[in-house]
């Protein structure tokens, strides 16, 4: 379970599909900013061994899809490039506290949903896509994804930052605010975009 607050639009993976090129560039730099992420977190809390190994870890597979995804845009006469940062994370990660240890346990849990709303649009894409190369893409990285969900999910357990109950009820919080960002301006195709409104 990936504990969305609201399902992806289908129209989402309709314009998604007549704008591959942009889907792909921004795919690639969501893994390379995934990476960046969670190292930087590692850079962040020194006081936290437990979150070294399991951090560099995901560090390291987030760069693999990197360079996985560059791979592919390269086969398609396509090549990584500078870009537009997308609103979504900046926008997510606004609703977290700023006093510790409410601004980790608030951080590892956008972190969460971020990989879980990338697992369920990958799916999307995997179901809508002609491509056999970027079906087998996205189908190939689901589990990563959502492993990637429930590893944040768990860190945030083990540090043992608040109660069970606590945790789960701020994910909750932090879910439904996820699903107001996506309800917000679509701007350009991304992975992380919100619906356009004007599509039927």
């Amino acid at each position: 379970m990936l504990h969305l607050a609201a399902p992806t639009d289908e129209r989402w993976a309709a314009r998604a599909r007549e704008h591959l090129p942009e889907i792909l560039l921004d795919h690639a730099h969501c893994e390379k900013k995934a990476a960046s992420t969670a190292l930087s977190l590692i850079f962040r809390y020194p006081e936290r061994p437990a979150m070294v190994v399991p951090l560099s870890r995901l560090a390291r597979e987030e760069l693999a899809h990197f360079e996985e995804v560059v791979a592919v845009m390269r086969a398609r006469g396509l090549e990584f490039r500078r870009q537009t940062p997308s609103p979504y994370a900046a926008k997510l990660m606004a609703a977290a506290r700023t006093h510790e240890p409410m601004r980790l346990l608030d951080t590892l849990l956008c972190c969460s949903l971020i990989e879980a709303r990338s697992c369920e649009r990958m799916r999307l894409l995997a179901e809508v896509l002609d491509d056999p190369g970027l079906v087998k893409l996205y189908r190939g990285l689901l589990a990563c994804e959502a492993r990637h969900f429930h590893s944040y999910v768990e860190l945030a357990r083990e540090l043992e930052l608040v109660a069970e109950a606590e945790l789960m009820a701020r994910l909750d919080v932090l879910a439904a605010h996820e699903a107001e960002v996506l309800r917000g301006d679509p701007g350009e195709p991304r992975l992380h975009s919100a619906v356009d409104p004007a599509l039927k």
